[in-house]
């Protein structure tokens, strides 16, 4: 069975000579693999902003998410400390991914090429609020929150 996507054309410029087109590591994936343009070396408790040499026109409805690669939480002390991350439509600098190191004794080096987050693109539907006397009379109220179902 074939696999139906809706597909976005995306523009994108590279403004790094370093800089690579974001890929799917494989068919079907949500998450595209974003790299690292030059290397960077991550001091313990250090945040940073991975540069990416790259710069994207997002169309409006829509927004890309910067997530953190699986692998690279499981492997290393660094984490995308803003997960997810949003870009949004109107943004058109570089992107940059916000990276902690959360080890206190540990750098960690992040060196040019390297696949350090993956981007997801998202519909993003607008709000139209509407002021109500109470919410309890509309829809079901499951009830609980902030820890109720006991796990």
């Amino acid at each position: 069975m074939k696999e139906e996507r809706e597909i976005v054309e995306i523009s994108l410029e590279f403004c790094h000579l370093e800089a690579k087109m974001p890929r799917y590591a494989k068919q079907g994936d949500a998450g595209m693999d974003i790299y690292a343009v030059e290397d960077l070396l991550v001091k313990p408790g250090q945040t940073v902003i991975v540069r990416t040499g790259l710069k994207i026109a997002i169309p409006l409805g829509y927004e890309i998410q910067i997530r953190p690669r699986s692998g690279m939480s499981l492997q290393t002390p660094l984490r995308v400390a803003n997960s997810p991350g949003t870009i949004d439509a109107g943004y058109r600098d570089e992107v940059g991914i916000i990276m902690y190191n959360t080890s206190q004794s540990q750098e960690y080096q992040i060196k040019k090429g390297d696949r350090v987050a993956q981007m997801v693109l998202q519909k993003v539907p607008q709000i139209h609020w509407v002021s109500v006397k109470s919410v309890q009379e509309i829809g079901i109220d499951r009830g609980g929150g902030f820890g109720s179902s006991g796990e």
